[in-house]
């Protein structure tokens, strides 16, 4: 399926955000996620579904001053 992860065509085969978490090797209880612009919690990932196009933020904390 193609999505749009942080700006950029991906193709994956995760049916889900937590699989596409894990599929693209983004590790880490700090992250943040949004699926369409909507916030998605970290104990709601393994049971939000992803579809064709979807757009996908992953953020994580920065360090610097």
């Amino acid at each position: 399926m193609n999505l749009i992860v942080n700006g950029q065509n991906r193709e994956v085969v995760a049916e889900t955000l937590a699989a596409l978490l894990a599929e693209l090797d983004f590790q880490g209880g700090w992250l943040a996620t949004a699926l369409n612009g909507d916030v998605v919690p970290a104990g709601e990932r393994d049971r939000c579904p992803l579809a064709e196009g979807d757009r996908i933020e992953v953020l994580s904390p920065m360090k610097g001053g």
